[in-house]
């Protein structure tokens, strides 16, 4: 009977990446991410090069291998092993349907913080608010949620749109937070803003001059930095 691929795959992540921990530079990244994460302390290019070998040979994930190897990463105490889902994520991103969406919410509340909630943001809800664009009502919701991370995410999930982006639903995000009290979510602000003047400045420039007086300093000095 053929193993179903999350389990190969997930069996054969713990033992590669475990084999290759470091405890010199994990307690360094440790360190780096202020102590809130353990780390087997793997640099980001050895620890890539070893998903490539865990991931050889295996076929082509399901919308529910996604979810179960997502899910069984966020588990496993190191960090490592939630930057492997967030890249593996974005590799597949093609592949669920609007469904997953409530999956990406469970990890982007869970063990949240910038480091996994960028690439989750701008990659994988960002491709599938893409992909599924009724998907984008979720997104006005969570840009007014209480948890900070989903507002992060909402304000950065266009990040690389370009010109798809809709510039009415990015600014009314960037205004509705406008006076919000945290750095992560002041900095989405600006870099949003920043990511989306490279298409059109004058846009983001008539943005910043209209909300000066709401904007937090650092959206602003995010916002305008090649401006």
């Amino acid at each position: 009977m053929t193993r179903p691929l999350a389990d190969e795959l997930v069996e054969r992540l713990v033992r590669v990446f475990e084999a290759a921990r470091d405890p010199e530079r994990a307690a360094g990244a440790a360190a780096y991410m202020r102590d809130q994460f353990a780390f087997l302390g793997l640099a980001t290019p050895a620890q890539r090069a070893l998903a490539r070998t865990v991931v050889a040979g295996l076929g082509a994930p399901a919308e529910g291998d996604l979810h179960k190897v997502a899910l069984a990463c966020w588990e496993r105490e190191e960090r490592e092993f939630q930057y492997f889902a967030c890249d593996w994520l974005r590799t597949h991103v093609a592949v669920p349907g609007p469904g997953f969406l409530a999956t990406l919410r469970t990890l982007i509340t869970t063990k949240p913080w910038w480091d996994t909630i960028d690439p989750l943001a701008t990659r994988v809800v960002g491709g599938l608010v893409r992909r599924h664009p009724q998907l984008s009502a979720d997104m006005d919701a969570w840009s007014a949620d209480r948890d900070k991370w989903l507002v992060r995410t909402a304000i950065l999930h266009q990040l690389h749109y370009g010109v798809e982006t809709d510039t009415e639903r990015l600014f009314t995000y960037c205004t509705r937070q406008a006076g919000h009290s945290d750095f992560f979510v002041r900095k989405a602000i600006g870099w949003a803003l920043r990511q989306y003047a490279r298409t059109d400045p004058d846009a983001v420039r008539r943005y910043v001059n209209r909300n000066r007086d709401a904007l937090s300093p650092l959206s602003i000095r995010e916002a305008t930095k090649h401006l």
